[in-house]
């Protein structure tokens, strides 16, 4: 778009000279949607990433990891959130759900962490700019479970996670006094985003999927196959540009790790431009 590609009233807008009108370009930009449990544990946990997915029938992947939370940390992170959001992110709020099982002090909590994200997905949105600076972020929406069966897809997943935390393997960590709808009142109390929080949110998983909606950072879409650049990855309508990355994706494309599908298209096609010396 800075370069003058895109929806050429959207590029006016901005002083800039429009060279090819591309109403496409910022659109279908999408986000997999993940929703995460916090599991407090009473024995020392090691901090670890996630190493390994479960992969449903329905187009859920489940992961976990195990970490070290900060209260007085997320105490200040609640309250920046605050100023922006309809929420009651505190301490207290926390203590109050599992401080008289572990008689927590501010230095912090071990606990595990087991989070579910929707392939995909379908729900998409779009990408404007604000100025014409390119170190200025843009305005980013992915409009998360505005397709139904995404938001479908995270109840089922969480109705798996559920499963999970009443399993054997996991009472050795959780505690058996706090009850699903204590682990997820805690997630609701934490300051994961700036979306208002609901009260049923803990007994409403369709709720608790919309107020505790997370990013994983596999953004991707905006720039994509046959709406933006053919299937060799040039622009449409450009003689000599091509677009190799996140950005354009396949719309069909299912995956849930979309850094693993550009890296492996980059390699490919960076190949065929040094073998033909072309751009």
């Amino acid at each position: 778009m800075l370069s003058g590609i895109g929806p050429s009233e959207h590029l006016m807008d901005h002083g800039i000279k429009v060279l090819l009108d591309q109403p496409m370009v910022g659109q279908g930009l999408s986000d997999n949607p993940m929703n995460l449990v916090l599991i407090p544990s009473r024995k020392r946990v090691e901090i670890s990433l996630i190493e390994v997915v479960g992969i449903t029938r329905f187009g859920s992947f489940i992961e976990s990891a195990s970490t070290h939370i900060n209260l007085s940390l997320l105490q200040k992170v609640g309250s920046k959130f605050g100023l922006f959001a309809n929420q009651t992110t505190s301490v207290d709020t926390i203590k109050s759900i599992i401080g008289h099982r572990f008689n927590l002090d501010l230095s912090g909590l071990n606990a595990g962490l087991i989070l579910e994200k929707a392939m995909g997905p379908l729900s998409s949105g779009s990408l404007e700019l604000v100025t014409e600076n390119p170190d200025d972020n843009p305005k980013v929406t992915f409009n998360y479970f505005n397709d139904p069966r995404d938001l479908q897809t995270c109840v089922a997943g969480l109705e798996t996670i559920i499963k999970v935390l009443e399993s054997k393997p996991l009472s050795e960590f959780r505690d058996p006094l706090l009850s699903v709808q204590d682990l997820f009142a805690l997630v609701v109390a934490l300051p994961l985003n700036l979306r208002p929080r609901h009260p049923n949110a803990p007994f409403d998983l369709e709720q608790y999927c919309k107020d505790t909606v997370l990013t994983i950072w596999h953004y991707h879409g905006g720039c994509q196959v046959d709406r933006v650049v053919d299937h060799n990855y040039k622009v449409i309508g450009v003689d000599a540009l091509r677009v190799i990355d996140n950005s354009s994706k396949f719309p069909w494309n299912k995956s849930s790790n979309h850094y693993d599908d550009a890296r492996k298209i980059t390699n490919v096609h960076a190949s065929v431009v040094n073998a033909n010396d072309l751009t």
